[in-house]
């Protein structure tokens, strides 16, 4: 037989096809959670440049900027829900294999 692992504290010899699937499942879920969050991250940042240079050359509108940048804010939030989801439920999958 194959060389002996230790997983979750029970010895196994050999490794199944669920191993690999699990593997396989919270790398994805890795993946998702990194890659799916450098958008968001971005976007929102350049949302709150342009905000910013927009309040130094309009004061006046200052309110109505703020506003429009906090609506932006919630938009581009939704979408770094999306991989979080994703990301949780490959963990979800991973473990009720």
């Amino acid at each position: 037989m194959g060389a002996i692992y230790i997983l979750k504290g029970a010895i196994m010899e050999g490794i199944d096809g669920v191993f690999y699937a699990k593997a396989a499942a919270l790398f994805g879920a890795a993946i998702a959670a990194g890659i799916g969050s450098i958008g968001p991250a971005l976007g929102q940042g350049f949302i709150g440049m342009k905000a910013c240079e927009n309040i130094g050359k309009y004061p006046e509108n200052s309110g109505r900027i703020r506003t429009a940048m906090f609506m932006a804010m919630a938009l581009v939030e939704t979408c770094a829900i999306y991989p979080s989801l994703i990301a949780g439920g490959l963990i979800w999958a991973a473990l009720t294999l």
